[in-house]
């Protein structure tokens, strides 16, 4: 399902987050991006640790406030929205957290973490109504009624990533970042969790902006993926398409470092092993970000910074020799 062919829930245009440290010096997390996400599709966002996946995920629902560009929810700009406005918007937008010991309250139970978004927007009307909701949402994500009266450390964690999930879901949200929901999970419990992601997306008419460091889960999941370095968008497209024929040099990269079950096929395929380290946000490179580890570069790179261009329909990169 591609946003081509779906009304944009959520247009980001030109989106910065800059943090400014000691100094006098300024991290440039997130670097004018800029994409679409339609309806009912699930964005997948990909790149090493420190590109600034989870800063623009966290921006877009207001967690962190932007330095500069938009972001659209169903026509409204979510960075000028205020008060009783920016509340309601709370309702249709919703977060999943990276680490489930970390994002739930040890002083609540299970009851009270997930209704919290319940109480906030009055949408239990009673003690009964609220313990009926709190019951459902248990029963959608897999838990039983009587874990309700439990303490998040009295689960594992693919059990506390559900309680989060319930959380995230109790509003009625539209729209949900996913920011790393298993990364810190068992690999064994990875894929429940995807594959409950993908049970709810259907049954609830859920839109997912999926971030992630697994590129093999990503590809499951995912309608379309976005490939982030340092701070920008280099390569986006359908996922069929990005894993079958990737332009962009990282994304070449990244994509050979998925192993591969066949073992004669692993042995015989050639690894592309990126030279250097991943350039500081505070100082990136003049011009292309990716190349001073690119085996490609030349001095128009280091000159000129490539246009995210669109080289064939639906498929954009950020490379001059793509």
């Amino acid at each position: 399902m591609s946003a081509g062919t779906n009304r944009a829930l959520l247009e980001v245009n030109g989106l910065s987050k800059f943090f400014h440290i000691g100094n006098k010096q300024t991290l440039r997390a997130v670097d004018n991006l800029t994409f679409q996400v339609g309806q009912g599709e699930t964005l997948g966002v990909v790149g090493e640790s420190g590109c600034g996946k989870s800063t623009a995920g966290r921006t877009i629902v207001r967690l962190y406030e932007p330095t500069a560009g938009e972001a659209r929810f169903l026509g409204q700009n979510i960075f000028k929205l205020k008060g009783a406005k920016l509340k309601a918007l709370r309702r249709e937008m919703a977060m999943v957290f990276q680490d489930p010991h970390a994002s739930l309250n040890p002083r609540f139970s299970v009851a009270d973490i997930i209704a919290e978004p319940l109480d906030i927007h009055g949408l239990a009307g009673s003690a009964k109504e609220r313990r009926k909701k709190v019951e459902e949402l248990l029963d959608k994500v897999g838990l039983r009624p009587d874990h309700a009266a439990r303490y998040p450390h009295e689960f594992s964690g693919g059990q506390r990533q559900r309680i989060g999930i319930a959380r995230a879901l109790a509003a009625g949200p539209k729209f949900v970042v996913c920011d790393e929901p298993i990364s810190a999970l068992d690999v064994s419990i990875q894929a429940q969790v995807v594959n409950l992601l993908k049970d709810l997306q259907r049954s609830m008419g859920l839109t997912y902006l999926f971030i992630a460091h697994d590129l093999s889960m990503v590809k499951h999941i995912s309608d379309r993926v976005a490939v982030m370095y340092l701070g920008k968008i280099v390569e986006l497209a359908e996922s069929a398409e990005l894993y079958g024929n990737p332009k962009h040099p990282y994304t070449q990269a990244l994509l050979s470092a998925i192993p591969i079950p066949d073992p004669k096929v692993e042995a015989e395929r050639e690894r592309i092993v990126l030279s250097g380290d991943l350039p500081s946000p505070i100082n990136p490179p003049s011009g292309c970000a990716f190349r001073t580890r690119c085996p490609y570069a030349t001095e128009k790179c280091a000159a000129e910074s490539p246009a995210f261009r669109e080289i064939r329909p639906g498929h954009r990169v950020a490379c001059h020799y793509a």
